[in-house]
């Protein structure tokens, strides 16, 4: 099957495990408190780093700019080579293979490695988008949900199979991913865009939404069992090769469809066996019939030249009227047409999507780079348990924002921001649930204070710093819940001012393309 025409099933396929792949930032609580304890961080120290973690991990500009200029294939061995270089100096410096590297190196190691998330992501989504054309917001959250689960990947990965090293760890993600991104390279291509009109395509969603949620469950409880259970080694081993398979679950829907066309071709093969026997008795009638035809396709070709021909002139022409003044060029865009990023800056619904979006995640990964030291301050100290949680409810919020807001923006032309304010909503009372201690970067800033607080009641070892109560991350938690209810307050104001451009873009549900956008 060649490259340009065959269905976008099997980019899909294999986008799942890139986006996998992209969640690498995720697991950074995973190894924080080995950095914390082997190159003798402070609370502070760490939260910096984090930072790097972040900010490498949403510098998304870059490549997708590069997403317009250059092959998916390019963008997926940008991130590749930034992972590998960014984790291997991590893990040069964790191991202690190098010695006495310098904080602002490991820094700005930690910033290139999670930047290779936004590329890889970038490379799978821009792709599959363009090939789903029709069905943007269901292969948005299926793509973001995997994405979301990422994080209780690597945990069941560090904690079942690299045995709970850090140092293996980073080592599994500066030489796994890249070679993972080398393997599915040639299939993450532009392909035939999916027309819609596949009444099977409806229920391949399906299955693959199906696959995730199974996908999901599965880490959360063998994570959970495992921690309970302690189980050993060969029993222990099964659960990521189940988790392999389900997570090439989606590559059955090309297997099948691979399969079921070349059912097909044979019946055509032999179809057409049968019609060219009929032919051959008919052969006088044919050729009487065959001279119009020819002539009606020569004309054909003819009058095609002379259109694409005078489609060139009318072009040049265009070209002309326009350097001469008689012809004025084309207008901006207006609201629900497309926008190139300079004309997109100097828009107030840009600034608030930015604004909305910056509060959202901003709170959602403090809370994530913090979430080792969160947990033991509550007495919680192992890791995994916090993350597979942490990655189950990503992972819902993610599909569910996906297949969610395309329902009810085709049945009831509800905007998508309107499920941003709804999760910074959660967001805020979750907030305010922890910040009220009940029983059952700033973080890092108060969390060194509280634990200086509490320096003559605890034994510590070296210049590590530990907090134990929930006070050491009360003030933080309430500055989040602020913040959400900033960012809730931005988005209700959003979504009233975009609102009549989903009324405009799916009347009567269907999505209609802007007049700009048909050419």
């Amino acid at each position: 099957m060649k490259a340009g025409t065959r269905p976008p099933w099997i980019g899909l396929g294999v986008a799942v495990w890139v986006q996998i792949a992209s969640g690498n930032a995720y697991s950074f609580p995973l190894y924080s408190h080995s950095l914390k304890s082997v190159l003798g961080f402070n609370q502070h120290q760490l939260t910096m780093v984090g930072v790097a973690n972040d900010i490498g991990e949403n510098i998304g500009l870059l490549p997708g700019i590069a997403s317009n200029k250059f092959p998916p294939w390019a963008i997926l061995l940008i991130g590749a080579f930034a992972c590998f270089i960014g984790y291997g100096v991590l893990w040069l410096a964790l191991s202690r293979a190098v010695q006495s590297m310098p904080y602002w190196l490991l820094w700005l190691a930690l910033c290139v490695a999670t930047n290779s998330s936004a590329w890889l992501s970038t490379a799978v989504l821009v792709t599959n988008m363009r090939n789903f054309p029709l069905s943007r917001g269901t292969v948005a959250g299926i793509l973001k949900g995997y994405g979301g689960i990422s994080a209780a990947v690597f945990t069941a990965i560090y904690s079942m199979l690299l045995h709970s090293s850090s140092s293996k760890l980073l080592m599994f993600l500066a030489l796994g991913i890249p070679v993972l991104c080398f393997l599915v390279m040639y299939f993450v291509r532009a392909c035939t865009p999916a027309s819609g009109e596949d009444s099977t395509e409806h229920a391949y969603f399906l299955f693959t939404q199906a696959a995730l949620i199974a996908l999901s469950l599965y880490i959360l409880i063998t994570t959970i069992l495992d921690h309970m259970l302690h189980l050993s080694a060969p029993i222990s081993y099964t659960f990521p090769v189940i988790m392999f398979v389900l997570l090439m679950a989606p590559l059955a829907i090309p297997i099948k469809m691979t399969f079921c066309c070349t059912r097909t071709s044979k019946s055509g093969m032999l179809d057409r066996s049968i019609a060219s026997s009929d032919n051959l008795i008919q052969g006088e009638a044919s050729a009487d019939k065959t001279e119009p035809l020819l002539k009606s396709s020569s004309s054909a070709l003819i009058l095609g030249s002379f259109q694409e021909s005078d489609e060139t002139s009318v072009a040049a022409n265009m070209l002309l009227a326009e350097g001469e003044g008689a012809v004025k060029k084309k207008r901006r865009p207006k609201r629900g047409e497309d926008f190139k990023f300079s004309e997109a800056v100097i828009k107030a619904d840009f600034w608030l999507l930015f604004f909305v979006y910056f509060v959202g995640v901003g709170s959602g990964v403090t809370v994530l780079n913090n979430l080792a030291q969160i947990g033991i301050a509550q007495g919680v100290h192992d890791t995994t348990i916090l993350l597979s949680l942490f990655s189950f409810c990503n992972f819902v919020g993610r599909l569910g924002g996906g297949t969610v807001s395309e329902h009810f923006v085709r049945s009831k032309t509800i905007p998508r921001t309107i499920w941003m304010t709804c999760t910074q909503i959660i967001m805020i009372v979750t907030y305010l649930l922890f910040a009220s201690a009940i029983d059952g970067l700033l973080a890092g800033y108060v969390y060194d204070t509280e634990a200086a607080k509490q320096q003559e009641l605890n034994m510590l070892l070296g210049s590590s710093i530990s907090c134990m109560g929930p006070h050491c991350f009360r003030l933080t938690f309430l500055v989040l819940a602020g913040v959400c209810g900033v960012g809730s307050i931005l988005s209700l104001i959003l979504t009233m001012r975009i609102w009549p451009v989903y009324e405009m873009l799916y009347a009567g549900g269907s999505f209609r393309l802007p007049q700009s956008s048909i050419h």
